[in-house]
């Protein structure tokens, strides 16, 4: 926030963001649609003019603006709703399904402050529900205000910390990344919160280097910090990224079988239901590119019947291997299928026990994420496959799509939804399965790389005694 009050700067919109904007306007459209079949509905366009649609009674005002001369605060709610008191409330419509995010219930809370706080604020999410913000967030809403003027009135940028997730979508990432580099700042060490790092620094651990040289016996507890096993990982995570080694905390077994590698897509903006998969993709022996096989589906509507191709297709593998092993990346799959059979009320279904492990046996399952995790420290920023397996000293392999990633798939796959031109919806789909037959052939590189771990060099191994 500093930067935009003090160095603003011009930036083309991210296309995942901007495809977040856009799905947020259409679902604003359609609340706006919903008030205007039952209400008087008009447009306000400015801040007097709000005022005197206020005055005038209008039932409902779109794309209202506020302003307190006296403190100078303005908030731009969708709607301004008029109650049978009198009053008015203030309404957002907002994509995400869950109204406890700080941001929004700030958002909200100032649009009461505005309006003189008598009735609560009403959000309208994205998955058709309506919540209510009243007098609960007034709290966060005065730490924000401060705050605000607290910035606007600074004339050197305060010091932060990093956040892997966060700092890599803002458009001051590249400026801010490298100050964090120079400075050694412990917050760009994976597994280390902000306020974890702020704390260690006011006890004198403010570099990786001095992180990388302390006892962890000796590491004061702080929040996220307080048990042995977490100080003694965070401190081999710094001496990892501090001497570019890998440390090896276990020996390294994974299970026997015939392994199947798996990787799904999906879309988190769909419509009708919670998550459409419109991609799963698997690779089987032996694993060349012609032997990825995958379940593609057009739309929501295909939900189903691509739920059931995948099951149709595990149990192929079944009747020709006596031992299977799918493997994934991260439990996001088993939580998928887990989710997928809830939904279509088939958790008792013979496929679906079998892969959750609902049996009584161990499932098929195998998360190679949790073979890196317990076994592992690696000189890297985030765990995350591509991470890994990019990394020139680790797995190297490179996707052919050097721009893909989760968020390129999302907004690929609703480009792909959109368009009627044939040519590019094929050349759109095309890519979408080069990224994930790569994304499989990846966690399969993986599994090579982790089962050849004794001749590795650049390892440093702890004793388990």
């Amino acid at each position: 926030m500093w930067l935009e009050f003090h160095q603003p700067i011009r930036y083309d919109a991210d296309p995942f963001m901007q495809l977040l904007s856009d799905a947020g306007l259409q679902h604003e459209r359609r609340i706006l649609q919903q008030f205007q079949s039952d209400h008087v509905v008009q447009q306000a366009a400015s801040f007097d003019d709000t005022r005197a649609l206020m005055e005038e009674g209008v039932p409902v005002i779109y794309q209202a603006r506020l302003k307190d001369y006296e403190t100078g605060l303005v908030g731009f709610p969708d709607f301004l709703i008029r109650h049978e008191n009198g009053f008015y409330q203030a309404a957002d419509a907002k994509l995400t399904q869950r109204e406890n995010k700080k941001a929004l219930q700030i958002q909200l809370g100032m649009y009461r402050r505005l309006l003189g706080g008598q009735l609560p604020a009403v959000v309208f999410l994205g998955n058709g529900r309506t919540a209510s913000i009243g007098c609960e967030v007034d709290m966060l809403v005065d730490e924000f205000i401060r705050d605000m003027r607290q910035l606007h009135t600074l004339s050197e940028q305060p010091h932060v910390r990093y956040s892997h997730s966060r700092c890599r979508v803002c458009p001051y990432f590249s400026q801010c990344h490298t100050q964090f580099e120079a400075s050694q700042d412990t917050s760009m060490l994976h597994g280390m919160h902000g306020r974890t790092a702020e704390l260690l620094a006011q006890a004198g651990i403010r570099t990786i280097a001095q992180l990388a040289a302390q006892v962890p016996e000796n590491i004061p507890d702080v929040p996220h910090l307080s048990s042995l096993k977490k100080k003694q990982r965070i401190v081999r995570q710094a001496q990892s990224v501090l001497h570019d080694e890998i440390v090896q905390l276990n020996d390294i077994s994974l299970p026997d079988g015939t392994w199947i590698h798996f990787d799904i897509e999906d879309n988190p903006m769909a419509r009708t239901c919670d998550r459409h998969v419109y991609l799963w993709g698997l690779l089987a022996p032996p694993y060349s590119h012609d032997d990825f096989d995958y379940v593609w589906t057009d739309d929501e509507t295909q939900d189903y019947t691509g739920w059931q191709a995948f099951l149709e297709k595990i149990e192929q593998y079944r009747a020709e291997h006596a031992s299977l092993v799918i493997a994934h990346y991260s439990n996001h799959e088993k939580v998928i299928i887990r989710k997928y059979a809830e939904r279509y009320s088939m958790i008792d279904d013979g496929t679906v026990r079998w892969l959750l492990g609902l049996h009584g046996e161990a499932g098929p399952l195998f998360d190679i994420q949790n073979a890196v995790l317990d076994n592992l420290v690696l000189p890297v920023a985030g765990y995350g496959l591509k991470e890994i397996c990019k990394h020139p000293k680790l797995v190297n392999f490179q996707w052919e799509l050097e721009s893909s990633g989760s968020q390129w798939s999302v907004v690929q796959f609703n480009r792909f939804q959109k368009t009627t031109d044939e040519w590019t919806r094929q050349q759109l789909k095309t890519e979408l399965l080069t990224y994930n037959r790569d994304d499989v052939i990846a966690t399969r590189k993986l599994e090579l790389w982790l089962r050849g771990f004794s001749n590795r060099e650049n390892v440093h191994t702890i004793s388990p005694h």
